[in-house]
């Protein structure tokens, strides 16, 4: 366990000291994801635009969803999927970090575990705008700026370090088991419809509701609402907030002590 925890570390430490790194190289990935595109970078605001526009229409214009606890449908469903799309855009991206570069695994003195921080980063300059838009969309339905908003930095530390640990697991695994890339993919898509992101939980009967509490994206997902809709803090959901950290910190640790010891072989495999 102490090699464990010495390997979480390290692992820590390098991003510290490679920060500077960390941030340029993040810059070149977000840019060149759409490079090739006459539009360039601004697709990747165009489309979370797009998106948003599309679930307002067909929820609050053709479906005209009734509120949640006296809530506009479209606040209340924009709260849940903001996070999830961050969660699942970092996780996904990042599996497939080392093998998409393997020119750069093969150069020893090159930081390999820098590459799953990078993607999340990357997904993170659009969560932000993500972020920019739920404020914009609560000030258009007459909602103001409150303190409980504040919690949202919280949340967003607490989905990279599960995002971290997560990536770190899955993208050393995938160099050797490329079936873990699909697999994760599957994984997430059967999260999306099992975390509250649609529907409320109040709908699942009560003795049900503790199982699917379970799911860390839950946390997440009810951490946003309870930072714009219901005005909670998260130390008030105490047991919760233990179990996900405990969660998370476990991970994290699974997560860098695997990736230390297949990080030298990694370079053989690619």
């Amino acid at each position: 366990m102490i090699k464990i925890f010495k390997s979480l570390l390290g692992l820590i430490r390098d991003i510290i000291v490679n920060r500077n790194l960390l941030w340029q190289m993040t810059r070149r990935d977000f840019k060149q994801r759409y490079v090739s595109s006459y539009l360039g970078i601004l697709w990747a605001f165009i489309q979370p635009t797009v998106t948003v526009f599309i679930f307002w229409f067909v929820f609050q214009i053709g479906f005209k969803s009734m509120p949640v606890n006296n809530f506009p449908f479209i606040l209340w469903l924009v709260c849940g999927m903001f996070p999830w799309f961050f969660l699942s855009e970092s996780i996904q991206s990042a599996t497939y970090s080392i093998i998409e570069s393997s020119f750069l695994v093969k150069k020893i003195v090159f930081r390999v575990e820098l590459l799953p921080i990078v993607k999340i980063m990357s997904a993170l300059v659009v969560h932000i705008f993500f972020i920019i838009v739920l404020f914009a969309m609560f000030a258009a339905y007459g909602y103001s700026i409150s303190i409980y908003n504040l919690q949202i930095i919280y949340y967003l530390f607490a989905m990279i370090c599960l995002s971290l640990g997560i990536s770190w697991l899955t993208s050393s695994l995938t160099v050797f088991l490329r079936d873990v890339g699909q697999f994760i993919a599957m994984i997430l898509q059967f999260g999306f419809w099992g975390t509250p992101i649609f529907w409320n939980l109040n709908m699942i009967p009560a003795q049900f509701q503790f199982f699917l509490k379970l799911n860390p994206a839950y946390y997440l997902v009810e951490g946003y609402r309870q930072s714009f809709i219901y005005k909670e803090w998260f130390w008030e959901h105490l047991h919760l907030t233990i179990y996900f950290w405990l969660l998370t910190a476990a991970v994290m640790i699974v997560g860098a002590w695997c990736f230390k010891k297949l990080r030298p072989h990694f370079a053989d495999v690619l």
